[in-house]
This record gives C-alpha cells, sequence and structure tokens, in this order.
C-alpha cells in the first residue's frame, strides 16, 4: 500500500520553496534591522507549559494540541505555538538578569489539530517575536512596526489591514466581564453551545464567536474600550497616535480578543481583505512570565502564519519573479569535456555563479531542452573540438546570439553578467 503524507501537512518544493526562501530572506533581513536575537525552542514541550500559558479553557489546549505519553510516562505536546516556549527558556536561561528590553525573534513548525480551510494546515510556520522587558507602549508600537514592515517589505500591505483592540488590564477587564455577562445572560439560551461554555469560563471569547446567530445577539453589547481604565486608555490613545505619526493605517476592532488567555492591553490582528482570515496577530502579556514561574517581566510580541503570506504571494502572480535561475549551463558533451572543467565549474559556483551541468548523460538536444527548462540564462558548449582550442560555444538564451570565448574564469565572468 502507497504511505502518503498525513492530513493537514504538505511538501514544499520546487517554486513553492523558492517563494519560502524569499519569505525567509526578508525575515531574517527584518530581524537584522531591528536588532533582535535569533532563538530556537524545543518542538515538543511540557503539556503543562501550555495548559497554564496559553489557558486551559482555550480551544487550542482543550481541542486542538497533539498530547502523548513518551516512554518515560510524561505528558509531552508538540508546540501549538511558540510564546509559551519562549517564555519558558526566558526563565529557564536567566534572561531577566540580561540587558533589558531584550528583543528575540523565531521561524518554526507548530501543530494544532484543526479543522482545514484555506491556508490553515495542521502543521504550519510562524515567524514571531517576543519583547521582554518593557511596559512602554513604545514596545508594541515596536512590535508592530516589525511585523507591518515584513508586510512592506515583502509588497503585500494591500492584501491586509491591521486592526487593533485593547482588551485592558485585569481590574478594569473584571469590571467589564461583569458589565458584558449582564448584558447577554437574557439570550444566553439562543446561543451557540460553544458560548454557553465560555459565559462562565472565558466570556471575553464570546465577542469572537462566528456564528451568525451570537453576532447578531452581541451586536449591541457593551464594548470593553468604553470601560478601560485611566491607564489602559491612555496606553491606547498613544498607541493610536504613535501609528498616526508612523502612517501605519489602522482600524480599531472593538471585537477582537485574540485566541489565548496570557493577553491583556493591546491586541491586534493582520486581516486578509480577499479571505477575511487572519495572517497573524499579537498583543501584550504582562502576566505570562510570572504565570509560568518567573518575576514579573512585561512582554508583547506577536506571530505571523508564514503559510497564509505564502499564498497571498503566490495568489498576487509573485511566483515568477521568485523564481532563482541558472546563471549558466554547461553542456560537456564528452568525458574530457567533463574531467577538463569541472575545476572551471567548482570555480565559478565559489564566485557565487548558479552553475548547472548534466550528470546523466543526456544527448545534446535533450540538454538543451533541460536547460530551457531550469530558466538557464546561457549555456556553454563544449565538445571535441573546443577542448583542443580551450573554447566554449556561448549562447545567450533569451537572444538566441552565440559567441566563442576563451574558458578561463574571469573571461567566462566577464561574458555572462
Amino acid at each position: 500500500m502507497k504511505v502518503t503524507k498525513q492530513k493537514g501537512t504538505r511538501d514544499i518544493y520546487l517554486d513553492d520553496i523558492k517563494i519560502w526562501q524569499f519569505v525567509e530572506r526578508n525575515i531574517r533581513e527584518i530581524a537584522n534591522a531591528y536588532n533582535l536575537n535569533e532563538i530556537r525552542t524545543p518542538v515538543f514541550e511540557a503539556t503543562e507549559l501550555f495548559s497554564r500559558g496559553v489557558g486551559e479553557e482555550t480551544d487550542v489546549v482543550n481541542k486542538e494540541m497533539y498530547t502523548f505519553l513518551d516512554k518515560g510516562g510524561r505528558s509531552i505536546t508538540l508546540r501549538p505555538e511558540l510564546t509559551a516556549g519562549v517564555v519558558r527558556s526566558y526563565i529557564e536561561n536567566g534572561f531577566d538578569s540580561y540587558i533589558s528590553p531584550i528583543k528575540f525573534w523565531y521561524m518554526g513548525n507548530m501543530y494544532r489539530y484543526e479543522k482545514m480551510q484555506k491556508g490553515r494546515f495542521r502543521e504550519f510556520t510562524q515567524f514571531g517575536v517576543e519583547i521582554f522587558g518593557s511596559d512602554s507602549y513604545l514596545a508594541d508600537v515596536e512590535s508592530i512596526l516589525i511585523s507591518y514592515n515584513l508586510y512592506k517589505k515583502l509588497g503585500i500591505l494591500d492584501k491586509i489591514t491591521l486592526s487593533i483592540n485593547s482588551i485592558g488590564c485585569s481590574e478594569c477587564r473584571a469590571q467589564y466581564i461583569k458589565k458584558l455577562k449582564d448584558y447577554i445572560r437574557p439570550n444566553l439560551d439562543k446561543m451557540c453551545d460553544t458560548c454557553k461554555i465560555r459565559f462562565d469560563k472565558n466570556p471575553l471569547r464570546m465577542l469572537d464567536c462566528k456564528e451568525e446567530r451570537c453576532k447578531s445577539i452581541l451586536d449591541n453589547a457593551p464594548m470593553i474600550t468604553d470601560n478601560l481604565c485611566k491607564e489602559c486608555s491612555d496606553d491606547f490613545e498613544n498607541l493610536k497616535e504613535a501609528l498616526n505619526k508612523a502612517s501605519i493605517p489602522y482600524v480599531v476592532d472593538k471585537r477582537i480578543v485574540r485566541g489565548l488567555d496570557y493577553y491583556n492591553k493591546t491586541v491586534y490582528e493582520y486581516v486578509s481583505n480577499e479571505y477575511g482570515i487572519a495572517t497573524g496577530g499579537g498583543g501584550r502579556y504582562d502576566t505570562l512570565v510570572e504565570t509560568l514561574g518567573g518575576n514579573h517581566v512585561p512582554a508583547v510580541g506577536f506571530g505571523l502564519g508564514m503559510d497564509r503570506i505564502v499564498m497571498l504571494l503566490k495568489e498576487s502572480g509573485f511566483v515568477n519573479s521568485a523564481t532563482n535561475d541558472v546563471d549558466i549551463y554547461f553542456i560537456l558533451l564528452n568525458k574530457e569535456a567533463h574531467l577538463n572543467y569541472l575545476s572551471l565549474i567548482f570555480d565559478l559556483r565559489n564566485n557565487g555563479v548558479n552553475v548547472d551541468f548534466d550528470i546523466s548523460n543526456k544527448s545534446f538536444k535533450a540538454q538543451l531542452k533541460y536547460a530551457n527548462k531550469i530558466n538557464a540564462r546561457f549555456v556553454c558548449i563544449i565538445g571535441e573540438d573546443e577542448i583542443k582550442n580551450n573554447i566554449g560555444i556561448l549562447k545567450n538564451m533569451d537572444t538566441g546570439e552565440q559567441i566563442n570565448i576563451t574558458l578561463d574564469l574571469n573571461n567566462v565572468l566577464n561574458n555572462i553578467k
């Protein structure tokens, strides 16, 4: 029986992998420009890390985690997100004694047993940033600047909308939740089963319900931004003023609460204009380090779904511009040509030239066809007569022009510029 890939996973290759590499290169450039420190954490962690950090009442923990017992009987979970893992590393490695604030970035695969939909996989990849040690709204601004500028650098700002909100601190949020429950209670019996559970365990998440009957009931619900304390309100106003000054367009969406329990104050999402799905998001989480056993350390961060970013790039016609064409393809017509000019090919590659040649004994005609398929800019033909005179026939594959060139490194380099 043929073995196939698991549902919710995919193979990435050829043109698609080139788009992924393009995104990854731009992420690394952004990370360098913003003085971010790369961090890599394990793919699996103790299950307790996520139940405590993400929240036992979240869909992620309740429904979506890949959890198993290892051979030592320990409960292990493939990471469904990376913030909790970075916080665990921050505490375990004593980063609170380092410089503050400290900014980390990561790229990595996550795992959630989710319902499949456009741009959503069970194994997915995120780029994320976590900033520790600042309780200023300026750290929130920095977080948004990093993520926004990546979208700008990739050329897909017109594909997404930045939506922001504030869900307040623990004090003003507690007062707001009481008002929200008072408003909902008379209509609770008309709402979906999930909302009925959330009413007692996590009523804020009801605002994020996608069921039409629930959304209609919540249309006129009190909004948390109208119930913020002075500190939270000032922070939110300062954030909006800074975004305006930086010419970063946004909308205030008072229903954004994010799906993880650790958020407070600023929350935000990037949403696809065409599909209405989130391509990334983040916010502030000032209590998570303490929740997981560390000192009180304010923090803010985000995660962007790279799968959905690649999807937007592909659908904007980016595939062709992401190709990594071969600079020169050598057609070596006999054994002597291979033996005499492998060193030239080696030297060209060491000088940053993308070089390929036949390794499967194709005919001359088949090699020309192959060179065309791999988008070779030039073909260099070397046969018995060419070896005698140390020359090659260099063909420009765009114009069809052919010239004879001497086969030394500098001369080849000059002719393929």
